[in-house]
């Protein structure tokens, strides 16, 4: 057996089990497996970490283990398949055998229809969706550190829950673009179509919704599927329309939609999650996906989420909101990449840098091009480095704080320890309403960490804001 028909051998026996196929991952974990790889090489090849590697290898596992009615593992994984083939082979004497209706002999190049059935009913490989992609917009993500749960959560909201919107928000740099990169091979065989679409250039909804509706119709240029007019073919004139239009296809069709860069459309100056005015209209998209009953999802990046997504966001409601936080000591794929020395020493520089990738991979390219690798010699200053780069990396993020907020992360930045709200309530004259405002809206957008001591809720910035709001005259005046 060669892997091309191992491939098509397991995947058969788990889509006549389970109604799903085996999805691009699955399968170069099968034919690593089947070619001797290790789980490393597997997971250098596929740009993702061992130890997730290992999680989606364990499940796989399990379901064969199911299926074949013996136990799967890595190392007994070609005996196994071996004799499976054997049996299917010296059980029909050369003649076609299907577990439920799909044909999984070895000789047999695509499923036949079996003599019960007839040949105008679609068999399950035959009627297996086509998902369409435009990926255009979707970085190159070469590695991202172990995110076992946090693509569990995911798949489980879209895939079992269905939810409407998925958000991801974050500082920047902690990976939320990474994982989604990294989760569509999991869920896209779910879908009719997926698309990636980048906001950064704050967009008008209009054209969002242009780009969106015809890529979902596959349609250039356009035909008229609804009998609507407008200035641009089928395309209704005012955004109304466009938007009900657009609805009407998210119910007729199962989409992902992966909407990146979503806080450009949102204010500076002012507290968490109000927009522009220019992009105030996309309130109405975002609140329409998340209250009305359709068949697709949205998944948004943000440094901070819109308000109606705060608001609609519920552990029962069809809006959840993921806040990725670091990937703590799984960071140490990071500095195996970038060749460290001092493994020893790399636990404090995760957590003086909070595991967050961005940060975590400017500094280890500090350590390699000053030190040549070897941490101990960079802790031997005991300071904690913000150099330019972390520095841009922060400053957008910073500079779009009202000045409340700018007030309050200051005050917190000056204390070595974390600080309670009657303190902050002392030392910085804000009345209570105004504290629990700039607060709120920090945590928003995860510039303020939170936690209980001694019964009580404190509050502090992690070392590098701190050093930066520090070294910064425009924050602290």
């Amino acid at each position: 057996m060669d892997v091309k028909e191992l491939l098509k051998l397991a995947d058969d026996m788990v889509f006549a089990k389970t109604g799903e196929h085996l999805d691009d991952l699955q399968e170069a974990i099968l034919a690593g497996v089947w070619e001797g790889q290790k789980y490393s090489q597997i997971a250098e090849a596929s740009y993702c970490s061992e130890g997730h590697i290992r999680n989606i290898a364990s499940k796989l596992w399990k379901r064969l283990s199911n299926i074949l009615g013996e136990e799967v593992t890595q190392s007994n994984l070609r005996s196994a398949l071996e004799r499976q083939q054997v049996f299917i082979v010296s059980s029909n004497s050369g003649n076609d055998f299907f577990i439920g209706n799909v044909n999984v002999c070895k000789d047999s190049q695509s499923p036949e229809v079996p003599k019960d059935r007839s040949p105008s009913t679609p068999t399950p490989e035959t009627s297996k969706p086509q998902t369409r992609l435009d990926l255009a917009d979707a970085p190159h993500i070469s590695l991202l550190c172990n995110r076992t749960s946090e693509l569990a959560t995911l798949e489980k909201w879209i895939v079992q829950e269905k939810c409407n919107l998925a958000a991801i928000s974050g500082l920047s740099g902690i990976g939320k673009t990474a994982l989604s990169v990294h989760l569509i091979p999991q869920i896209q065989h779910h879908f009719e179509c997926v698309i990636w679409r980048s906001l950064g250039t704050s967009p008008p909804l209009g054209t969002t919704l242009k780009n969106l509706i015809q890529f979902i119709a596959n349609q250039y240029p356009p035909n008229p599927p609804l009998p609507r007019g407008g200035e641009e073919g089928f395309l209704p004139v005012s955004i109304g329309d466009r938007l009900s239009l657009l609805m009407e296809y998210l119910r007729k069709n199962r989409c992902l939609i992966i909407l990146d860069d979503v806080q450009t459309l949102l204010s500076s100056g002012q507290l968490a999650g109000n927009y522009r005015p220019d992009c105030e209209n996309y309130s109405i998209l975002f609140r329409q996906i998340g209250e009305t009953t359709h068949n697709s999802c949205f998944i948004i990046h943000t440094w901070e989420n819109p308000r109606e997504i705060t608001a609609l966001t519920g552990e029962h409601s069809p809006v959840r909101t993921l806040q990725l936080k670091g990937i703590g000591t799984d960071a140490t794929e990071i500095f195996k990449h970038k060749s460290l020395l001092n493994p020893e020493k790399w636990e404090y520089l995760i957590n003086a840098y909070r595991g967050n990738p961005l940060w975590l991979k400017i500094v280890a390219t500090t350590i390699q091009e000053i030190f040549r690798g070897r941490v101990a010699d960079f802790l031997k200053y005991d300071m904690l480095f913000v150099g330019e780069e972390l520095a841009a990396a922060l400053h957008p993020q910073i500079n779009r704080l009202s000045e409340l907020e700018k007030k309050l992360i200051c005050r917190l930045s000056r204390e070595a320890n974390s600080v309670s709200i009657e303190q902050l309530l002392q030392d910085a004259d804000l009345s209570p309403s105004e504290l629990f405002n700039g607060l709120q809206s920090l945590g928003r957008r995860s510039l303020v960490e939170i936690e209980e001591m001694d019964n009580e809720t404190v509050f502090s910035v992690c070392p590098v804001v701190r050093q930066y709001v520090l070294s910064n005259s425009v924050c602290c005046s």
